[in-house]
């Protein structure tokens, strides 16, 4: 791809040699970027590429060191996010900036001034009904927005913006929690709102999304553009050489094995919340061994609580979980991880970890009350340094060594200390909860291969993901969760793909997968 190549319109935004640095870390380094009327722009990057702090800047969240912002013929200088909005520019957060007990209306109103000091409350909705169906995003103003879906309140977001005056919209990995027919809306949304003369810049790892729906890419890598490319002239693996600096498989050497013995096994496991409402519905699910069971789910649909009951974070209220024969229903987290259990949760900066302390300390959370870490009422800190070594180098996990704090890891890093500390132990069963969310095609594989390669030596995986792709590539046997409810388990050879997608936008009625 040649970095030459642009678009042949007049830009709407330019970013000239826009640099920034975190004291060691020199986070942007001299960037360019330009975007046009009517364009959709991809920005790819790995962790810790740039990607974040360039949007920051642009948004006024962050103030360069260096560079200057053109934006509709005028200068940007040391502007507040308040100021870009008044510009023009908007930003659409991954985590969503809304008020849950308020109405779509209420949210969208919240400390705009045209909303009036005495709220205007009918013409204000009937414009967010006009700006709704102009774009397709069918959105009813008086909805509480706690009670939407997550893709309804990304569209109160995007709305939120729009009838703001924005004509430059930053979308940040605005699909990593939508169902497959809920990703081909929103890129259909953002299609009509570019070809009305907006522009785009989205965020993503997601390489077949920048194919569907961008113009063109920009790829950053260490906070330096390293290829920019019209998407006629692209590939996937150029794009994914490009992000990682090294060429990255898409191809997954998948070996077909009969699954052994059952290993963890659950029946008629149901729960209820504090409030009596009914999170799980009488699950029924088994995992053997050499076998991965993979579960696509949109967020909030009962993935935590499963995985919480499975982890001993909460206990059913009615059902039986046991684990090669021993009854763990009701069992401490203990003595699930003396029982082969392995949990990979999906927050890593806030539960799987304590950003705070080393490598070496978090990789032995496990085993600290065990020989031969712990002699007697002592820590045995020479074993502790051992194995934080053998790990570091097992795992590939770059970093300045074994004290290194956990917090200064890019994100690909801090995951492969979790999975070095989980998968590391050998386990019998592995519950992996979007293991590879936020991460860069070159961290996804790695986390992928350590799976499969558990999966080789006999291990039993529960694998539960809201990224189709990797639910396919990696079951043996595939399922649906919806509504604390398990769809429609079949062999990865039998499922429907587009039976699939609609079971997770919530289509229960469908019999099963096949």
């Amino acid at each position: 791809m040649s970095p030459e190549a642009t678009v042949s319109v007049s830009p709407m935004l330019e970013m000239r040699g826009i640099s920034k640095r975190y004291g060691r870390v020199q986070a942007n380094d001299a960037v360019d970027l330009e975007v046009s009327e009517g364009q959709v722009l991809g920005l790819l990057g790995e962790n810790g590429s740039g990607k974040s702090t360039l949007m920051k800047v642009l948004f006024g969240m962050v103030k360069p060191d260096r560079g200057t912002i053109q934006f509709k013929g005028e200068l940007l200088a040391r502007h507040s996010p308040r100021e870009a909005i008044s510009t023009g520019i908007g930003m659409i957060h991954q985590h969503f900036m809304l008020v849950e007990a308020m109405t779509v209306l209420e949210n969208i109103m919240l400390g705009w001034s045209r909303a009036g000091a005495w709220l205007r409350r009918e013409q204000i909705g009937e414009l967010i009904r006009q700006t709704s169906l102009s774009y397709g995003l069918e959105l009813d103003p008086a909805a509480l927005v706690g009670e939407l879906p997550f893709g309804q309140r990304q569209r109160v977001e995007i709305i939120k913006a729009l009838v703001r005056g924005a004509e430059l919209l930053i979308l940040d990995e605005p699909t990593s929690n939508l169902s497959p027919p809920e990703i081909s809306s929103l890129l259909t949304v953002m299609r009509r709102i570019a070809d009305q003369g907006r522009a785009i810049i989205f965020i993503t790892h997601k390489l077949g999304e920048v194919f569907d729906v961008c113009d063109e890419v920009v790829v950053l890598r260490d906070g330096r553009v390293v290829g920019k490319s019209l998407i006629a002239n692209a590939t996937r693996s150029g794009l994914a050489h490009l992000m990682v600096g090294r060429d990255v498989s898409t191809e997954l050497n998948r070996v077909d094995r009969r699954p052994g013995a059952e290993v963890l096994v659950m029946r008629g496991v149901g729960m209820r919340d504090s409030s009596g409402r009914e999170r799980l519905h009488d699950i029924d699910l088994s995992l053997r061994e050499g076998e991965i069971v993979a579960l696509a789910g949109v967020d909030g649909n009962g993935q935590t609580d499963l995985v919480d009951v499975l982890a001993g974070l909460k206990y059913p209220t009615r059902g039986t979980i046991t684990v090669s024969g021993r009854d763990l229903t009701r069992a401490t987290i203990t003595d699930r991880l003396a029982n082969g259990v392995a949990y990979i949760p999906v927050d890593r900066a806030t539960t799987s970890l304590v950003p705070g302390m080393t490598i070496e300390e978090n990789l032995g959370l496990r085993d600290f009350d065990q020989p031969p870490f712990r002699r007697g009422f002592w820590l045995n800190h020479r074993a502790f340094r051992k194995q934080a070594e053998a790990r570091i180098s097992e795992f590939r996990i770059a970093a300045s060594g074994p004290d290194a704090p956990v917090q200064t890891l890019s994100g690909g890093n801090q995951q492969k200390v979790v999975i070095a500390r989980e998968i590391g132990r050998n386990p019998k069963v592995l519950i992996a909860f979007q293991a590879t969310w936020g991460l860069d095609p070159g961290a996804t594989r790695f986390v992928v291969d350590q799976i499969m390669a558990l999966r080789s030596h006999g291990g039993a995986v529960l694998y539960i993901s809201s990224e189709l792709d990797e639910v396919l590539m990696l079951g043996d046997r595939i399922g649906v969760i919806a509504d604390g409810c398990l769809l429609g388990l079949a062999p990865r050879n039998q499922v429907d793909i587009t039976k699939i997608g609609l079971m997770m936008a919530g289509h229960r009625e469908l019999s099963g997968l096949t």
